[in-house]
């Protein structure tokens, strides 16, 4: 199965996907982690984009993160199925998304969305207080900086739901709830479209 999380952050996309890819024994490809992959190895622009997104804790652009995403998804390992975190994060990277991987011959089954209020992502990130890179006492997650990447997600939730409620691939999950009761929910809704 190919399965995309979207919700905001603080919504646990991270904890659900990791929950459920140990159920299905699917991997988790992250657009964080492929960021940080080319900051680290890439000596290229992408690399000195990645690097100074990370810096400054903030998003890389669609253009940047589409290079990064055709190489990805076109791997073997990618093919055989997937959970998504982080990606598509607007309508332009969920149509890129099913473009791409339909030239190579696979599609998005499900799109789980973690339905979570603005006020409990901030509350759940500041808690969180993730540092900007490892070792620097700078936060990543200051509530300026949360604020700032809230109000890009949000512009763009409202289009990502609609283009996947239009393909019938939406299932929409209350995350203001347990993380076991999360997950139950989410296999529920899995095994429902299996079965």
């Amino acid at each position: 199965m190919h399965i995309v999380f979207f919700g905001p952050e603080g919504s646990g996309k991270g904890t659900q996907a990791k929950l459920l890819s140990e159920a299905l024994h699917l991997n988790i490809l992250t657009s964080g982690d492929l960021v940080r992959d080319a900051a680290t190895h890439d000596q290229g622009i992408i690399g000195e984009v990645c690097r100074q997104a990370l810096s400054e804790g903030k998003y890389v652009a669609d253009s940047e993160m589409f290079v990064l995403w055709k190489h990805r998804l076109k791997q073997d390992d990618a093919m055989n199925g997937w959970i998504m975190d982080g990606f598509p994060r607007n309508v332009e990277q969920a149509k890129f998304l099913d473009d791409k991987i339909d030239k190579y011959g696979y599609k998005v089954e499900k799109v789980i969305y973690l339905e979570l209020s603005e006020e409990e992502s901030m509350k759940r990130l500041i808690k969180r207080a993730r540092p900007l890179h490892e070792g620097s006492s700078e936060l990543h997650d200051s509530p300026e900086r949360i604020k700032q990447r809230l109000a890009i997600y949000k512009e763009g939730e409202k289009d990502v739901l609609d283009y996947y409620r239009q393909k019938g691939l939406l299932v929409e999950v209350n995350a203001d709830k347990s993380i076991e009761e999360v997950h139950q929910d989410i296999m529920q809704a899995i095994q429902n479209t299996t079965t």
